[in-house]
């Protein structure tokens, strides 16, 4: 099986947050593929970066989360899979399908056509909306 994480996923995993417990225990129990993609890892280091700038969190801080999710891709926690290359395309059909009805961002649609071209069998997100957008492509979701 083949999950892709989206970023709300990502940060519940590595900072602490009402959804971080329920996030390492799909992690835990998991023995399938959890994908990632550079979208997925710039997103995950920006979120980190505006916790500095929140106060949220130290850069010490930050620079472990930074060091344990190194470690985890160099161990194979995540299968990095490169950008599909019709990941615009299939976003704008995506977009002309649904944003006006579910109000979903540009990088909510990036993030679902690229689970949807890269054949994920689940997406993985905390975040409502998003969810409802993979829900809307016949994706399975993690249950919020």
């Amino acid at each position: 099986m083949k999950v892709y994480a989206d970023t709300s996923f990502l940060v519940s995993l590595y900072s602490q947050d009402a959804h971080s417990a329920r996030a390492a225990a799909e992690m835990s129990r998991f023995r399938g593929e959890v994908m990632l993609t550079t979208l997925g890892e710039l997103e995950l280091t920006n979120a980190l970066q505006l916790q500095i700038f929140r106060k949220e969190a130290t850069e010490d801080e930050v620079c472990r989360v930074r060091a344990k999710f190194a470690e985890h891709v160099q161990d194979g926690v995540f299968a990095f899979q490169p950008m599909p290359s019709d990941e615009y395309g299939r976003a704008q059909h995506i977009t002309l399908k649904r944003t006006a009805t579910l109000g979903t961002r540009t990088l909510d649609i990036l993030h679902v056509a690229s689970a949807l071209l890269l054949h994920a069998d689940r997406f993985w997100t905390f975040d409502q909306r998003q969810a409802a957008l993979a829900r809307a492509e016949g994706m399975r979701i993690l249950t919020l």
